[in-house]
């Protein structure tokens, strides 16, 4: 099949890409370049069944494609709340012009979803009747209610127009090809225990995440694809194993033999104190389950980072000789 990624040259979406192609379909990999980067995707530049186009969502696209995966959005913190306006408008206008596509060609389409939508919850876990508590002015609003939004959008298409929809609520995934700088609590914390720095804990250590390895998410994502059109989710994807954020520190530290110290600031405001997936949906459904343990996928992640680093190092002493 031929196969659109949006959000293609990002940290997910590079893994579609690799993954769809492996699969010997067709990719079309779209991205602005505001937080994906050419070297997430340039080992796939050679083949011939991968074609690149740098677009931003938010302005309409005509292709023929058979399947559109939309992963377009910056998903970190810092990213999505630099400009707050342009998230919004990447989450909402961007589901239109893929769900206008989408109509258009009478072809399934995917929508990368968050648990953001549960934003700070008062049900834990979190399954997919759970309606949420977010606020709605707050600093994270941007992308919540984007994501938010853009779920509606595909609702409203698929009642009103029978397009073949599916919404997948992903939770924090980790892996190579993370922005170094993105702001999110892996690689935050392997960054500086490889650099023997502070590792900066927000708040005391105590909130919760679940932490999903890359290709464990990926392999939820095409299997939701795959699916039967019946099967529209919502569905979340992660790693229904909870542990405080101390505890990923103290992971990492052992890990990487690192010699930093543990800091603690204030905890940002709306940021949520638990975080774990009810994936029995996706467990029924899709005959799905995170297989990685949270200390392998670190290792590989962190092999992935030392790495980056070391070549970085080396550009850094060739431009000043």
């Amino acid at each position: 099949m031929r196969i659109l990624v949006t959000g293609g040259a990002g940290f997910l979406g590079s893994h579609i890409c690799e993954r769809l192609l492996a699969n010997a379909d067709e990719v079309i990999c779209v991205d602005n370049f505001f937080t994906g980067s050419r070297r997430n995707i340039h080992h796939l530049l050679p083949n011939l069944d991968f074609e690149l186009i740098r677009h931003d969502v938010t302005f309409p696209l005509f292709l023929e494609v058979d399947r559109i995966f939309n992963m377009a959005c910056p998903a970190s913190p810092i990213h999505y709340q630099h400009d707050p306006v342009q998230t919004t408008k990447t989450s909402v206008l961007g589901a239109i012009n893929m769900l206008g596509m989408a109509k258009r060609l009478k072809i399934p389409v995917l929508q990368a979803s968050t648990s953001e939508v549960y934003g700070d919850p008062e049900v834990h876990p979190q399954n997919e009747s759970y309606w949420g508590r977010v606020n709605p002015i707050g600093p994270r609003s941007c992308y919540d209610e984007g994501k938010r939004c853009a779920e509606t959008l595909f609702f409203d298409y698929h009642h009103q127009h029978g397009i073949a929809i599916k919404v997948a609520r992903i939770f924090n995934t980790y892996g190579p090809r993370m922005r170094p700088d993105d702001g999110r609590v892996v690689s935050n914390f392997i960054v500086q225990a490889l650099r023997n720095q502070p590792i900066t804990i927000y708040g005391d250590g105590s909130q919760s995440r679940s932490f999903c390895y890359v290709d464990d998410l990926v392999d939820g994502l095409i299997r939701l694809m795959d699916s039967p059109a019946t099967v529209t989710g919502p569905i979340n994807l992660g790693r229904d194993e909870e542990f405080t954020v101390g505890e990923l520190a103290e992971i990492i530290k052992d890990i990487t033999g690192s010699r930093s110290e543990i800091r603690t600031l204030p905890l940002p405001t709306d940021d949520p104190r638990q975080r774990r997936p009810d994936i029995s949906t996706a467990s029924t459904t899709l005959g799905w389950k995170p297989v990685t343990p949270l200390r392998k996928g670190l290792e590989r992640t962190i092999a992935y980072f030392e790495a980056s680093m070391k070549t970085e190092e080396r550009v850094n002493l060739a431009a000043r000789a």
